[in-house]
């Protein structure tokens, strides 16, 4: 089950993601930076002529509540469980709250700019955490990409993280297995 605690293992207990594994976190990468593209071209307007919420911006607000936990908590080796989650929640709430107060409409400038805020972090952090650990083969969870690459250019080993939600800790088991030749 997949948890935001932070297990992070022993350098070197976590085997590198083979050509699959690579692949997918690259095409992992180019979506969320693709997504990042199409949120800085509405950046200059959020919200629609009929004073709306572009449907861009809120399509990524659950994947981004649902999220950031993880980035926050692995890429940054913090134990904080879903606090970062319940503060982006908080943060939402407080400016539909007083972006309503300000405008008379729930779907305020303000609301779009704070949504629109968290997902340009999440999905930039992402995107390149994605694209780095293709390009670097990085353990387990894409997150530790930044970690990994510090490993590489200091030569001070740093801790591991297996991928808690998503594909690739299975794709990196099979490909561990293949490559072994035990193909079960």
């Amino acid at each position: 089950m997949a948890t935001t605690d932070l297990k992070l293992k022993q350098p070197g207990s976590i085997a590198k993601p083979g050509p699959v594994g690579r692949l997918v976190r690259f095409v992992f990468g180019v979506a969320s930076v693709y997504y990042v593209v199409g949120l800085l071209s509405v950046r200059a307007g959020l919200l629609t002529d009929e004073s709306s919420i572009r449907p861009l911006i809120l399509n990524g607000l659950l994947p981004s509540v649902f999220l950031v936990s993880y980035v926050v908590n692995i890429g940054f080796s913090r134990a904080w469980k879903k606090w970062p989650a319940l503060v982006s929640v908080a943060l939402i709430l407080a400016s539909a709250g007083v972006g309503y107060i300000q405008s008379s409409a729930f779907q305020s400038l303000l609301l779009a700019r704070t949504i629109w805020a968290l997902e340009l972090y999440l999905f930039t952090h992402l995107g390149l955490s994605f694209l780095l650990s293709a390009i670097l083969a990085t353990p387990g969870c894409e997150m530790r990409s930044f970690h990994h690459l510090y490993s590489i250019v200091t030569g001070k080993p740093t801790p591991e993280h297996h991928c808690p939600v998503g594909p690739l800790s299975a794709i990196d088991r099979w490909e561990k297995e293949h490559r072994n030749g035990n193909d079960n």
